[in-house]
């Protein structure tokens, strides 16, 4: 089972090294200090499993898994109790909490050796945990972006709207178009509904970015965003922002 370690801080990477190495079967392929260096590692070696921590400076645990098309395993590694763990003892493959024992490992990595056996896909347990998450109000504050050979982490304030061109959803920051692996209806899930808006069914607007509601023919409009680009806003979505923004 070929397995990297992501984890920002040396002693837990390398004491999970020295617990890996008496499980039989398992092969370290790497090591990652930073969710940008995982996901350039996971995309890079392509692990069956990957001992990821949470809180990581940059972009964190649930960034890495975002940031892929379709991850490997997952076992997360952390040493906070909050509420993410609930929602990962019951749709993640497994939670270690640090500190955890030789044989709690062991037991998680037993457990990943089955679902490889299994052939089941990690974005079936993900799928309904990212919907838990955003449910219990976690939102999405971070996201990665690839930006030619490089991972560019955007803050989600920053981000003018998403939208989509040909089958493929965008991020929009100014004058750029970053290309994304998620539909709109994830991001809609994720996204602080305060603040992201969905204008019609090809695209989402961050409120913040709006300057005008431009009239437009028949009775319809478009936002007009700082940046100057005009997202058309259609006439079912007009109503909800009406209340909204009470005008």
């Amino acid at each position: 089972m070929r397995t990297l370690v992501v984890d920002d801080e040396v002693p837990a990477r390398e004491r999970l090294r020295r617990l890996l190495a008496d499980i039989d079967g398992v092969e370290i392929v790497g090591e990652a200090d930073s969710g940008i260096q995982a996901v350039e590692m996971i995309e890079a070696a392509s692990p069956d499993l990957v001992l990821l921590d949470i809180q990581m400076p940059g972009l964190d645990g649930f960034g890495v898994i975002e940031a892929l098309g379709d991850p490997p395993l997952i076992i997360f590694v952390s040493a906070y109790d909050e509420y993410a763990i609930r929602a990962f003892e019951v749709h993640a493959l497994d939670y270690l909490l640090k500190p955890f024992s030789r044989e709690r490992l062991a037991e998680a990595m037993q457990r990943a050796q089955e679902t490889l056996s299994g052939e089941q896909r990690i974005a079936q347990r993900l799928g309904p945990l990212l919907e838990s998450l955003a449910s219990q109000g976690r939102y999405l504050e971070r996201l990665a972006v690839r930006d030619r050979s490089n991972i560019r982490v955007l803050q989600v304030d920053d981000i003018d709207w998403f939208g989509v061109e040909q089958e493929q959803v965008l991020v929009h920051v100014g004058q750029q178009a970053y290309p994304i692996r998620s539909t709109l209806a994830e991001l809609e899930a994720r996204l602080d509904p305060d603040s992201f808006f969905r204008a019609h069914r090809s695209a989402i607007v961050n409120l913040g970015r709006v300057t005008e509601v431009v009239p437009w023919f028949k009775g319809s409009h478009k936002l007009r965003l700082r940046s100057g680009t005009e997202v058309e806003l259609s006439r079912a979505r007009a109503r909800d922002l009406r209340r909204m923004l009470r005008w």
